[in-house]
């Protein structure tokens, strides 16, 4: 990849988060194949081995939506059923390949609509695989997740008509560190020197970019907020828990009314952090996705309180928000017990619509930070 200024750096990870079909587009214009996945504890190293693009699917505001929920409708988070809507839109880049890991029950209700609407032919639809993982700690998990990654590893080589060779999967994995690395390096500098949306934006961008350029773009974007002491920004500190923040648009919001997102800890955000995989081949990677990538269902309620008491605690925030969207209700369940933890005003805002937050709810609960920031 040519080198990139700094500034232009910054400018194409904005871009990315923005129209994340961008880099799959790219991809597919070189003949390369493109594989959307749903699930943070997806094995991405496996489809960046495989000689594809993993590019994690997204919601979009403002998405038609109707669509979709004539297949899936009804208790179902709606971002998921944003996401169905744009595997249905022919105007949108669609995947050669779509890979949903069993993160929560609306992930799998995805599964089971691509795959019946596939087989019955009534949409026009790429093939869909299931990696049902387990997270329990217990030597019998371990056997099982073996045997469900070695089975993908061989679909993946079947579907791009060879078997993934050991020195690809290191690859790969080298590639994903790095990647890693520099996520890490982020989450290290955020809040001193970048609004929350404008983390998440970054973050966003490496579920849809090439491993290794994504790691060398947002190195580069770094250092556009070093050197030069930058503006600190403003705002009354706050730290978000809950349901999967896809897309900016609700830190937008926050900060718009005074807020400074400081910390999360969904997946999309602070919560996304994972060590560096170590070698060892499938075995290594089935370990990692095992026991350090845990969605929420992986994590009993006691330990989602006490993630999320370090993260105030880390970020050196002054109130707390659980975010729980309709349909997306084991957050609101959570509350007590993170209301207990975290030593802060905390707030719940319940049954919110998906990328939208009740901003007048909020501040009817714990004040309108506006009127507390100082010029």
């Amino acid at each position: 990849m040519p080198q990139l200024e700094t500034r232009d750096a910054a400018r194409l990870l904005d871009a990315v988060h923005d129209d994340r079909g961008a880099p799959a587009r790219e991809w597919a214009a070189a003949g390369r194949p493109v594989v959307g996945y749903v699930g943070a504890d997806t094995p991405v190293e496996l489809v960046t081995a495989a000689g594809a693009l993993p590019v994690r699917l997204a919601g979009r505001p403002g998405r038609d939506a109707s669509r979709a929920r004539t297949y899936l409708e009804g208790a179902v988070d709606p971002q998921v059923v944003n996401i169905l809507a744009g595997l249905l839109d022919p105007g949108e880049t669609s995947p050669d390949l779509v890979l949903i890991t069993h993160e929560s029950d609306a992930s799998l209700q995805l599964f089971l609509t691509l795959r019946e609407l596939r087989r019955t032919g009534v949409e026009a639809l790429p093939p869909v695989h299931l990696l049902d993982l387990l997270h329990l700690p217990s030597k019998a998990t371990a056997r099982y997740n073996l045997g469900r990654v070695r089975r993908l590893a061989d679909q993946m080589g079947a579907w791009r008509g060879r078997a993934i060779a050991a020195d690809e999967l290191e690859e790969a994995v080298e590639a994903h560190n790095r990647a890693r690395a520099a996520r890490a390096e982020l989450t290290r500098r955020r809040a001193t020197c970048l609004t929350g949306a404008e983390c998440l934006r970054w973050y966003a961008a490496g579920t849809a970019m090439p491993p290794g350029r994504y790691a060398d773009t947002l190195t580069e974007a770094l250092r556009s907020v070093t050197g030069t002491p930058p503006a600190t920004p403003r705002g009354r500190r706050l730290f978000v828990s809950g349901s999967e923040q896809d897309t900016a648009d609700v830190y937008d919001a926050l900060e718009s009314r005074g807020w400074l997102v400081v910390g999360d800890d969904h997946s999309w955000g602070d919560g996304g952090h994972q060590p560096l995989l170590a070698a060892g081949g499938i075995e290594a990677l089935t370990e990692h996705y095992t026991r350090a990538v845990l969605p929420v269902t992986g994590r009993d309620a006691r330990r989602r309180a006490a993630i999320a008491a370090a993260g105030v605690l880390r970020s050196g925030a002054e109130v707390f928000l659980c975010y729980s969207r309709r349909y997306d209700d084991v957050h609101r369940w959570d509350f007590p017990g993170q209301r207990a933890a975290v030593g802060v005003p905390a707030a719940l805002l319940r049954d919110q619509p998906y990328a939208r937050a009740d901003l007048a709810e909020l501040a009817a609960g714990i004040g309108d930070p506006q009127k507390q920031v100082t010029s």
